[in-house]
């Protein structure tokens, strides 16, 4: 099963108990990047949930949660599941509307892909993690993005000049993609 697929799998199960999840982080640009980037772990952030609610449906599943509290794994699936803690944010941002995509598995909750993108620069921004830079730029490569939002979000979370180095360097890839 892919990313897609097993996380409309989960999310779908989870909301039949009246549990809504969404997916974001690296699961999110690995289904953005058509798989140019290749995620390990499936991160959902809940509102008002707790782990003994969410053990027996993940069980359910063939997921058990792991000594790290947090994640799940199923001995026939190569990706672990985590529960980060809510809100749901990107940066200082609560993220107000989502995306959902339906697959034969059921319906996948996730976010935009320009909050996808933002999720990502966070972590450039405020870790320097270069990975995550790039996984930004992958999102705008084969996603119709706005630059716009991106730049007035970079301006609230005070990061103008690394927002600078970002957009060079999707301007210099998105040149040479041609």
């Amino acid at each position: 099963m892919s990313v897609e697929e097993i996380g409309a799998a989960i999310c779908s199960h989870l909301k039949t108990h009246d549990i809504s999840v969404v997916l974001s982080g690296g699961a999110c640009v690995s289904i953005y990047s058509g798989n140019q980037y290749e995620s390990n772990d499936l991160d959902f952030v809940m509102s008002d949930y707790s782990f003994k609610e969410i053990d027996p449906l993940m069980e359910k599943l063939g997921f058990k949660r792991t000594m790290d509290q947090r994640h799940y794994e199923h001995p026939q699936c190569f990706y672990f599941i985590e529960f980060p803690p809510s809100p749901l944010t990107v940066g200082e941002e609560f993220v107000k509307k989502t995306v959902t995509l339906k697959n034969r598995y059921g319906r996948l909750v996730l976010l935009r892909p320009v909050d996808s993108v933002k999720d990502r620069l966070a972590a450039f921004y405020h870790w320097n993690d270069r990975q995550s830079l790039e996984q930004a730029v992958m999102i705008c490569l084969k996603r119709r993005v706005s630059l716009k939002e991106i730049e007035h979000w970079s301006r609230n979370e005070r990061m103008q000049e690394k927002f600078k180095l970002f957009l060079k360097i999707y301007k210099e890839r998105k040149i040479h993609k041609f």
